[in-house]
């Protein structure tokens, strides 16, 4: 894994060295899924660190690290056409496979392994960490950078790289999906990558990798996540909610997310993260983001304690 590269990054009070992750492989469905741990028998609680479109376990490490320096074992899943996840159909990857992934192992952790389980979706991640914990029910913290409902046009409009009706590019989308759903384009022709960071070396890094930012993705997937029915807010009954949205955000506006974070039916918090773009390294919305991490591991703690 490329990990220096992104962690080169970070503050350079942070410029420690990291401990690279253990890798694991999960089969699931004929491919071999890619999980990097940071393996703690010791600690109270786990975590799985959930990427979005252009991001993978390795680009998110840096930031899954300065989480287990909080005394959390850290999980973190390359969903099927990113990472080192060994996806032997890409033209067939829907969204839905994402969604069915994560609930999975969910399940399955929580199966093997009695700590409360947190989740902390980056970017489109949000959304996926939010579903599964509404349908698994063996979540106990949501932390999520974003919450990007596409069925929302202000929303779709915002993350997509042409500004232009959100209801347009659905249809099109879906249009696109039922003719040529296995053709793979470039996620940079549909997303804006450069915007993923303010650092314009940053936003460029993600965009090259072809791990990351840099692969190609069936129109079919694109589809399918711009129209996935995602549970409704209003009918929500997963766990605590926390909305950790960069400030300084120039790709997803925190509008659109807060806007759905208080549509939710549980307990919600939002903490906007000053100075942060989209991938949140600035301070000091990085100590904000510690912060609040080490706040929803106490919650989550004293709850367990109280059972």
């Amino acid at each position: 894994m490329d990990i220096d590269q992104y962690a080169a990054f970070l503050p350079a009070a942070r410029h420690h060295a990291t401990v690279p992750p253990e890798s694991t492989w999960l089969p699931w469905r004929g491919r071999r899924v890619h999980i990097a741990r940071a393996l703690d028998p010791t600690a109270p609680i786990r975590m799985i660190v959930v990427h979005g479109g252009g991001g993978y376990s390795g680009a998110l490490w840096p930031l899954a690290r300065l989480v287990a320096e909080q005394g959390v074992e850290v999980l973190s899943p390359d969903m099927p056409l990113y990472g080192y996840t060994e996806e032997p159909n890409p033209g067939a990857v829907r969204y839905g496979d994402w969604v069915d992934l994560l609930c999975d192992i969910v399940t399955e952790e929580h199966r093997r392994d009695d700590r409360p389980l947190v989740l902390f979706g980056a970017s489109m991640g949000g959304m996926l960490a939010y579903e599964a914990a509404a349908r698994t029910g063996d979540v106990a913290a949501v932390l999520a950078t974003c919450l990007l409902d596409m069925s929302d046009p202000a929303a779709l409009s915002a993350a997509s790289r042409w500004k232009v009706s959100g209801r347009l590019s659905a249809a099109a989308l879906r249009i696109a999906g039922a003719a040529l759903g296995s053709v793979r384009v470039p996620i940079r022709w549909i997303a804006d990558m450069s915007a993923m960071s303010n650092n314009p070396a940053l936003a460029k890094l993600c965009a090259d990798d072809r791990r990351g930012g840099g692969a190609k993705v069936p129109l079919g997937f694109l589809s399918s996540w711009v129209n996935y029915p995602h549970t409704a807010p209003e009918q929500y009954r997963g766990a605590p909610v926390t909305l950790v949205h960069p400030a300084a955000d120039a790709w997803t506006p925190p509008q659109r997310s807060i806007a759905f974070l208080q549509r939710i039916s549980a307990p919600t918090r939002t903490v906007l993260l000053d100075n942060c773009g989209h991938y949140p390294i600035e301070e000091p919305g990085l100590t904000q983001l510690e912060q609040t991490v080490r706040d929803t591991l106490t919650a989550v703690a004293e709850q367990a304690d109280r059972r």
